[in-house]
């Protein structure tokens, strides 16, 4: 909190870890059976199934899923499970947590309904007093982990929800993002080697601007190298932020991981990125809905313009067009990505309700990129995103079969994360 630079800080540093705890005993109180905080960390627990889809494209019918120390530890016929703890889910649908592979976790708008604006960042007070709340209606939402791109005050809460502190999904950010203006290929490296010591996870890379400003590829081939060059180098993944194909061709070459939006591209770029085995992350209806519906919020802050907001809602009919075509191709990896902004927190299985009844998306494949795909694209596909043996307890259920009814994927009515219950409410059975 940098208590010797501002000994208001500290003060409010330590209001924010006052509410922060209380905020905690709240959510955990309300949620585990004797409002014990922290009680089922060294209980087992067994979670009571009638119908559990795992993740892969498999149904599991009547299985007890038996929970240690935030792992899954076996998987057994109905009632054969033994625990300090049991929870009946077998009115409901159990599946992985939802993995959200592009949030920006910490953009919030104010007490008086305005942007908080981007570079005003030093009070880490205020924004991870917000970015609690973010985070705590992220999880509500059935969310567990999150990748978080491009701020570096991310770091504060992501080391409170890394100790338990605070309730939240698992974060893992970039901490900065690498863009036109982060300088030459050596300054480039530089930085990702910075962002590197400072704990990030990824490497995010504005190859274009926003598509408010056209989505015009702004970074050469050899600034885009040295950034995913460099994420390589460093053991990182890299996700680039682009719109247009020759931009997909130049993330190809650079070897980069995983493509965000790509809101302009045709069905050769589409190919290309099949055929580079990167990921595409594609928004088709909670991102333009919300900034919509809160435009009034954004207009006159940092780069946001009304001109700039009728050119979004311009992309929307090509970026359900290419999610569409992308379907079409072969091999081709779509995973969960959302870019949930100020007003968007919480609200992200919408998306997954749009992938389906917009989009055209088979709903186990839906289950499939917010789960187990979502998982390998960040690299934890053998730790999360799948209801097996070994995996963390990441669980959720869902008042309905989202097989047969999309909606049922935002009706979420239990939440367990790394062993831990923060939501428990089943719905009402006749």
């Amino acid at each position: 909190m940098r208590c010797n630079r501002c000994s208001s800080r500290c003060s409010l540093g330590r209001i924010v870890a006052s509410v922060l705890v209380s905020l905690t005993w709240a959510s955990l109180s309300a949620a585990q059976p004797g409002g014990a905080p922290g009680a089922e960390a060294n209980q087992t627990v067994v979670l009571r199934t009638a119908r559990v889809l795992d993740g892969t494209g498999d149904v599991l019918e009547n299985r007890d899923i038996v929970v240690r120390a935030g792992s899954i530890a076996e998987l057994l016929p109905a009632g054969r499970g033994r625990g300090d703890v049991v929870y009946d889910l077998t009115e409901v649908t159990v599946l992985p947590g939802y993995i959200d592979t592009h949030v920006h976790i910490s953009r919030h708008f104010d007490a008086g309904g305005r942007l908080h604006p981007p570079e005003e960042v030093d009070d880490i007070g205020h924004l991870t007093l917000y970015g609690a709340e973010n985070a705590y209606r992220t999880l509500m939402s059935g969310v567990t982990t999150v990748q978080s791109l491009g701020a570096a005050e991310d770091a504060e809460l992501k080391a409170w929800i890394e100790r338990g502190t605070i309730p939240g999904p698992r974060v893992l950010s970039s901490l900065g993002a690498v863009r036109s203006d982060t300088g030459t290929p050596a300054e480039i490296r530089a930085f990702v080697r910075d962002r590197a010591e400072a704990g990030a996870d990824v490497v995010k890379i504005f190859a274009a601007t926003s598509i408010r400003f056209g989505g015009v590829t702004n970074l050469s081939a050899a600034q885009l190298e040295a950034a995913c060059g460099e994420a390589r180098a460093q053991g990182l993944r890299s996700v680039v932020h682009l719109h247009r194909p020759d931009a997909v061709r130049l993330a190809a070459d650079a070897g980069c991981t995983q493509i965000e939006h790509a809101w302009l591209v045709d069905r050769a770029a589409l190919e290309t990125i099949a055929e580079s085995g990167m990921y595409l992350g594609n928004q088709i209806d909670l991102l333009f809905r919300n900034y919509a519906e809160h435009e009034s919020g954004y207009v006159g802050i940092g780069g946001y313009s009304a001109e700039g907001f009728v050119n979004l809602q311009a992309a929307r009919p090509g970026a359900r067009r290419v999610f569409e075509e992308s379907l079409e191709v072969p091999g081709l990896k779509v995973v969960y990505s959302t870019d949930a902004v100020a007003g968007g927190h919480g609200r992200n299985a919408q998306e997954l309700v749009a992938y389906v009844e917009i989009g055209g998306l088979r709903p186990m494949d839906v289950i499939i990129s917010s789960t187990s795909l979502a998982a390998e694209s960040l690299g934890l596909g053998d730790q999360i995103g799948t209801i097996a043996a070994g995996m963390a307890a990441d669980v959720i259920a869902l008042d309905g079969d989202p097989l047969i009814d999309a909606a049922a994927l935002g009706r979420v009515v239990f939440v367990m994360r790394g062993g831990e219950v923060h939501k428990n409410s089943p719905p009402m059975v006749p």
